[in-house]
């Protein structure tokens, strides 16, 4: 199975902040992009998907999440919540690089850690695109990232530019002549 690792989310959280970070000033209350939260929101959710996953990895649970989430408070600015989605992705990097690769853990079946990076590396990408779109930024994946999440959690995704793809397999763009996708889902539990 091909799996990213704890360098993979780390790059994907530098681009985040390399992006957000300057505009960290604007108004954050604003839907992200297609979504019903606000760019805020958005970015506390990414945080709590990372804590999530490294939880996982660690814990290895084999049937469900394990039962503990992460409050952003809510007075917290923009900056300080890219600062939480920092420290999250910290602790999944750690986590994944730390961890045997035989490691199972469960996200809808079983799950190595590789395939936790991926996920950890798309939320990351597409919820720091969707906050783009909100705040008014242009601003696609970078495509050595979106490859190696394609490659893990999406198998037989079509050809074509792997940022474009991303984001037409998840249902934020249309690709050439393919309509925008209105459900979807990735592939993370290794069969």
């Amino acid at each position: 199975m091909t799996g990213m690792s704890g360098a993979d989310v780390r790059a994907a959280v530098d681009e985040m902040a390399r992006v957000l970070g300057p505009v960290t000033d604007r108004d954050w209350a604003v839907p992200a992009g297609g979504l019903e939260w606000s760019c805020w929101t958005t970015a506390a959710h990414v945080a709590h998907d990372l804590l999530a996953y490294a939880g996982q990895v660690t814990g290895r649970p084999a049937a469900r999440y394990l039962p503990f989430d992460l409050r952003v408070r809510d007075d917290a600015r923009p900056a300080e919540v890219l600062a939480v989605v920092a420290a999250c992705a910290g602790l999944l990097s750690a986590a994944v690089d730390t961890a045997d690769p035989q490691v199972r853990a469960w996200h809808w079946g079983p799950c190595d850690p590789g395939g936790f990076a991926a996920m950890g590396v798309a939320e990351t990408l597409l919820h720091t695109y969707d906050i783009t779109r909100g705040l008014g930024l242009s601003w696609q994946p970078p495509a050595r990232l979106s490859a190696g999440v394609l490659r893990r959690l999406f198998p037989g995704d079509p050809a074509g530019n792997a940022p474009e793809v991303l984001l037409w397999m998840t249902g934020r763009a249309e690709l050439g002549d393919r309509p925008r996708r209105t459900s979807w889902s990735w592939r993370a539990a290794i069969q």
